[in-house]
C-alpha cells in the first residue's frame, strides 16, 4: 500500500503553492486583482497559510480580561485609536488584533442567567466552571449571598495550581483588586460585594466567612502572589487610618486588621507602594513580592490618570513591571491583567472613556508581547461579558466615531455610538437636541433608548477570545466561556505539575 505524507504537512505545502500560483495567475483571470483591497487580502491569506500551530508546553500564561469588551467596543476603539493618530480608523488594527491571531466566540451566560455579571464569568475563565451571578470562586452548588452554602462549593483556580507547581503569579487591574474579576483568582465568596469586613452580612459573620480583602492576604497558595497591582486601598486599611492621597478619607475595615501591615510583615522581600514614585522605585532584581494599591477605590480612567493626586502608573507600565518581577522565576509565571474600567465607563454611558481605556489595554498587550518570548507564552485576551452598546446609522468613512451619524425623524441629530439603556435617556423628557453639543467631549454621555438613571446594563451577546502561543489554536469556533481555563491548563499542564509538586 502506498504511504501518504501527513495530511497537515501535505495541506500546508499545497496551500502555500496555491497562494503563490494565485498571485501569479490572478492578473490574467481575476479582473480586480490589482485592486488595493484585493492585494491586501492576498497578503493576509499568505500570512495565515504560513501560521504554524504551537504544541509545546506554555512556560508562561498572560491572561488579559477586558471587563465589558463587546465587539462594538473593539470596533469603535479601533476606529478611535486610528483617528487619534491621524490615520484611517476603519482599516486600523489594534495590537491584540494583530498579535493574537487565533480567535473564538465565547458564550457568556451563567448557570442562572442569560446576561452575566463579572463574578461568575471571571470564575469560569480562571476555574473552568459556570456558576451563579453575584458569586466568586464557587460552583453552581452555592446559594447567592449565603455563607453556609460556600462549604464544599469552592473551586481551585489556575493561580492556585500555578503556585503549588512552583510558578510565580500576579494580578494587575485598574479596578479595585477586590473587585469581581481580580478577586476570582483567589477568593471564594457567595457574595461578590463582600470586599471588606464591613460588607459582610450578619449571617456571613456568624458563619465565619471571610471578606475578599482578607482572603487575599490570607491566601494559602504557595508563597502568595508575587505581584498585586491595582486599586482598592481602602478595603485593606482600618477605618481609623487616613488615606495617603486624601486625609479626609479613611480605610474601610472595622475588624482591627491592618491588612497592608500584615502583608508587609509577611514578606521580608516585599515592596508595598501606593503612588507612582514608589512604583517606579521597585527594582525587580531586589523584590520578591510587590503590592501596589494606587487608589482608595478604583484607579482612574486612562483619560484622567494624570490628574491623580499620588500619580498612577498606566496599565502598560503595571503590566511590564509585573512581567519583569515574575520573569525572575525560571519555572515561569501566570499573570492576569484586567482592563477593569472599560466596564465602568459603559455603565456610565460614557463611550469616550470606554474607548480610551480599551486603547490603553491595546498598549499593554503590545508592551507585554515585546517583553516575553511569544513562542513559550500563551497570551489570551477576552472579555467577561458584553454591554448594550452599538454603532449605528450610516456615517461616512472617516466620520469621527464619537460624532454625529445623521438626523433622525424628529429632526434632531443622533450619534454613531449609543446605548440601548442607561443614563443617556431621561424619564419623561424628550430626546435632547445635539445640534450645538460637542459629542466628542470626554464627558459626553451617549444617548440611550431606555432610561436607567443609575447605570447602563450588561448584554448577553458573545464576546471574542484572542490568543497566541502554545495551544492557542484550540480557540476557534463558538465555545463555552469556561473552556478558557481548560485550554490554559492543558497548555501549561499545571494540574499534573501541581500534583507532582504536592507529593
Amino acid at each position: 500500500m502506498t504511504a501518504f505524507p501527513p495530511l497537515l504537512a501535505l495541506g500546508s505545502s499545497l496551500l502555500a503553492m496555491t497562494a503563490a500560483s494565485t498571485a501569479a495567475f490572478a492578473q490574467d483571470t481575476i479582473i480586480q486583482s490589482g485592486d488595493s483591497y484585493f492585494t491586501a487580502a492576498q497578503a493576509e491569506l499568505s500570512r495565515k497559510i504560513a501560521e504554524q500551530q504551537n504544541v509545546t508546553r506554555a512556560k508562561n500564561i498572560v491572561l488579559f480580561v477586558v471587563d465589558g469588551l463587546s465587539v462594538p467596543t473593539i470596533t469603535a476603539s479601533r476606529i478611535h485609536e486610528g483617528q487619534l493618530r491621524g490615520v484611517d480608523g476603519e482599516s486600523n488594527v489594534l495590537s491584540f488584533e494583530a498579535l493574537l491571531p487565533y480567535t473564538a466566540l465565547s458564550k457568556t451566560y451563567t448557570h442562572d442567567a442569560q446576561v452575566a455579571d463579572s463574578a461568575p464569568t471571571a470564575t469560569a475563565i480562571v476555574a473552568g466552571v459556570k456558576s451563579l451571578n453575584g458569586t466568586i470562586g464557587v460552583t453552581q452548588k452555592v446559594t447567592a449571598d449565603n455563607c453556609a452554602s460556600q462549604k464544599g462549593a469552592e473551586v481551585t483556580t489556575l493561580f492556585e495550581l500555578a503556585e503549588t507547581a512552583g510558578l510565580s503569579t500576579g494580578i494587575v487591574s485598574t479596578a479595585r483588586i477586590t473587585h469581581a474579576t481580580p478577586a476570582a483568582t483567589y477568593a471564594k465568596v457567595a457574595g461578590r460585594d463582600w470586599e471588606a469586613d464591613k460588607d459582610l452580612p450578619e449571617e456571613a459573620v456568624a458563619g465565619g466567612c471571610k471578606d475578599i480583602a482578607a482572603q487575599l492576604i490570607d491566601w494559602p497558595a504557595g508563597n502568595g502572589f508575587e505581584v498585586i497591582f491595582g486599586g482598592g486601598r481602602g478595603n485593606f486599611m482600618l477605618e481609623s487610618q487616613a488615606d495617603p492621597e486624601n486625609a479626609e478619607q479613611t480605610g474601610a475595615r472595622k475588624d482591627g486588621r491592618d491588612l497592608v501591615a500584615e502583608w508587609q510583615q509577611k514578606y521580608n522581600d516585599g515592596a508595598y507602594v501606593w503612588n507612582k514614585e514608589g512604583f517606579d522605585a521597585i527594582d525587580p532584581a531586589k523584590t520578591g513580592h510587590a503590592f501596589g494599591l494606587f487608589n482608595r477605590s478604583h484607579m482612574q480612567y486612562e483619560a484622567d490618570r494624570e490628574k491623580d493626586a499620588g500619580g498612577e502608573p498606566s496599565l502598560a507600565e503595571m503590566s511590564v513591571k509585573a512581567v519583569d518581577l515574575l520573569s525572575t522565576n525560571p519555572d515561569g509565571f501566570v499573570l492576569m491583567i484586567e482592563g477593569g474600567r472599560v466596564d465602568h465607563a459603559h455603565h456610565a454611558g460614557n463611550a469616550a472613556r470606554a474607548l480610551t481605556d480599551t486603547i490603553a489595554v491595546a498598549e499593554a498587550v503590545q508592551a507585554v508581547y515585546d517583553k516575553v518570548d511569544p513562542a513559550e507564552t500563551l497570551i489570551i485576551l477576552t472579555a467577561d461579558h458584553s454591554h448594550v452598546f452599538s454603532i449605528a446609522g450610516y456615517p461616512e468613512r472617516n466620520n469621527p466615531i464619537l460624532g454625529i451619524a445623521g438626523v433622525a425623524d424628529d429632526k434632531k441629530p443622533y450619534t454613531t455610538l449609543g446605548y440601548q439603556n442607561g443614563p443617556g435617556a431621561k424619564l419623561d423628557e424628550p430626546r435632547a437636541d445635539l445640534s450645538n453639543v460637542d459629542t466628542t467631549d470626554i464627558d459626553f454621555l451617549q444617548q440611550a433608548l431606555v432610561p436607567l438613571g443609575e447605570s447602563e446594563t450588561h448584554a448577553g451577546d458573545d464576546v471574542v477570545i484572542f490568543a497566541q502561543g502554545p495551544w492557542a489554536h484550540l480557540f476557534h469556533g463558538v465555545v463555552e466561556q469556561n473552556l478558557v481555563f481548560h485550554v490554559m491548563e492543558h497548555a501549561s499542564d499545571l494540574a499534573n505539575r501541581a500534583a507532582l509538586a504536592a507529593r
